[in-house]
């Protein structure tokens, strides 16, 4: 199958779960996960009407924004994996999201590296819903205070909360961490102090369920590029 049609089949099947959930398929957007891929995979892919690309190594992220240096109009980079505090300052410069937020010494690293850069950087606090040991992330009872302490970097703006759910064979396994993580961010947002109003959650074996749960981005990759060598 083309890149082409294995792009217009997930957006089928998102414009499918959105109807099933009663919401806009607008309403959630889809990640492409390019890590590890090419940079001709990804022109091939925004060439095919993908918007967002998701990277989860900062040399990786930087290298391609260099090499890629007049993409089509609306292309955005997310950064999606762990960051090392040392390697802040690549997204801070190249990425317009940034998925996996989860400490305040990353956020005060990321803080000063968005001030040198003049820049504001979108965020969502990464929570460890799953409880799985080797998963990054906030634990969810920690939520609300990592979420004050975060308040006072003005150049980080968290609009929401991103989890990577534990694999599991059957997706509806882990339909209730996807519906927790939805009841935190309403949760917080109830409160006025915090506008959670993205939900980053869901990949290639669990985004059907992810969307009925709430999600506004779900982060697809080898759907939609392949698999990886």
């Amino acid at each position: 199958m083309m890149l082409s049609e294995r792009l217009e089949a997930i957006s089928g099947r998102m414009d499918a779960a959105c109807a099933k959930a009663g919401r806009a398929p607008e309403s959630v957007k889809l990640v492409g996960v390019s890590k590890t891929f090419p940079l001709e995979r990804l022109k091939d892919a925004a060439a095919a009407g993908l918007t967002v690309f998701g990277e989860n190594k900062a040399q990786e992220l930087a290298s391609k924004c260099t090499e890629w240096a007049d993409p089509p109009k609306g292309i955005e980079w997310h950064f999606i994996g762990h960051l090392q505090r040392n390697k802040a300052s690549l997204v801070a410069a190249h990425a317009n999201v940034f998925h996996a937020l989860d400490s305040v010494r990353l956020a005060r690293a990321l803080q000063r590296q968005c001030e040198q850069a003049d820049r504001t950087l979108t965020c969502f606090l990464q929570v460890n819903v799953s409880g799985e040991e080797s998963k990054f992330g906030v634990d969810p009872s920690e939520v609300g205070a990592m979420l004050a302490q975060v308040a006072e970097f003005d150049r980080l703006d968290v609009r929401g909360l991103m989890t990577l759910a534990a694999p599991t064979p059957d997706p509806e396994d882990v339909r209730p961490q996807f519906a927790r993580l939805r009841e935190l961010a309403r949760h917080h947002d109830a409160s006025g102090r915090f506008p959670l109003e993205a939900l980053s959650m869901g990949m290639s074996g669990d985004f059907e369920v992810a969307i009925e749960e709430g999600a506004t981005h779900v982060r697809i990759g080898s759907a939609i590029f392949g698999s990886r060598y």
